[in-house]
């Protein structure tokens, strides 16, 4: 298969490699240093388990790439308004759109049934400009569970994880998830296709709506807000508003917050991707992971106070440190 992966930051580089490393046959849209560096040294990826390096061919703009059989969209959820119109010289007749943001995606209530079939979140798709330009047809939803950080243009570190969950919105099994997941594994990375993909979706952002706002306003690590007592019951808060919103769009979440406390406990002195941004200068994920979830609570009449308040804080931090919420 033809993959072009869209964004090579962390996460877009790190699935690149992993693929071209297997035989795929990979393109990734890069930009300045990054892309520099993979043109001319490739892509290396360090773990524990060595070092990994792969050429996959680079390029700056969709045209130099062309059609392809799958797309990865590796960018964070706010860049992709600006991405999206540029997609087009990628996509075939029959190309797919795997869509690995944090956070709740644009295309969350199509084909979700019921009542809120079709909402439309302004905090994640303003204007509707993505669900105009990437049709529900092409979509392929992607909770990506590994963590990955950037430690110099073209080296990725590869913490820990190696596993992605796709689905389709409509919930059938199909065969191009099937054709996606085979070359993921190939790849040698855990892809299971999930039926109910909006499930997955909530299993992470639940800890994701906490400890990354938080981790931010504290400059915390999980080791660091876990041990603190007021971060602590903090944090749990706003899991139980998460939750509270979950419910509310027929989620039931089987993974209780105490258990999800002691997951975090275990990780240690890691920071938390949005900690990262900051610490960097990058724009933060505030709309996918937390504005959305606001703009859902207030929606469906759900007082979520803890998590308005965090949202709140972390948007007058972002704008007073000079990364744009």
């Amino acid at each position: 298969m033809r993959f072009a992966i869209v964004g090579a930051g962390a996460v877009g580089a790190f699935v690149a490699a992993r693929l071209a490393a297997a035989g795929e046959d990979v393109a990734v849209l890069a930009r300045g240093a990054q892309l520099g560096a993979i043109r001319d040294r490739g892509v290396r990826v360090r773990s524990q388990a060595g070092e990994l390096e792969a050429h996959p061919f680079a390029a700056a703009e969709p045209a130099e790439i062309g059609p392809v059989d799958v797309v990865f969209l590796a960018l964070k959820a706010h860049s992709l308004p600006d991405a999206a119109a540029r997609l087009t010289p990628l996509l075939g007749p029959d190309t797919p759109v795997v869509t690995g943001q944090n956070g709740i995606p644009w295309w969350y209530f199509q084909s979700h049934g019921g009542p809120l079939e079709g909402m439309h979140l302004e905090s994640i798709d303003p204007g509707g400009i993505l669900s105009r330009t990437i049709p529900l047809n092409r979509v392929i939803g992607c909770v990506i569970y590994f963590s990955t950080l950037i430690s110099e243009p073209g080296v990725v570190v590869h913490v820990e994880g190696n596993r992605l969950a796709i689905g389709e919105p409509d919930g059938k099994r199909s065969g191009r998830c099937e054709a996606i997941s085979h070359s993921l594994q190939k790849a040698g990375l855990r892809c299971p296709i999930r039926a109910r993909i909006r499930h997955d979706i909530w299993v992470k952002l639940i800890g994701n709506l906490a400890f990354n706002p938080i981790s931010a306003l504290a400059r915390a690590t999980m080791e660091q807000m876990i041990q603190d007592p007021g971060a602590r019951a903090l944090t749990r808060a706003v899991m139980e508003e998460g939750e509270a919103v979950a419910r509310a769009l027929g989620v039931e979440l089987e993974i209780g917050i105490d258990r999800r406390m002691e997951g975090a406990a275990r990780v240690g002195p890691h920071k938390t991707s949005m900690l990262q941004d900051l610490e960097a200068g990058r724009r933060l994920e505030l709309e996918s992971i937390v504005g959305a979830v606001v703009e859902l609570a207030d929606r469906l009449a759900i007082p979520i106070p803890h998590t308005k308040t965090l949202y709140a804080c972390a948007k007058l931090l972002a704008r007073t440190q000079g990364a744009p919420p």
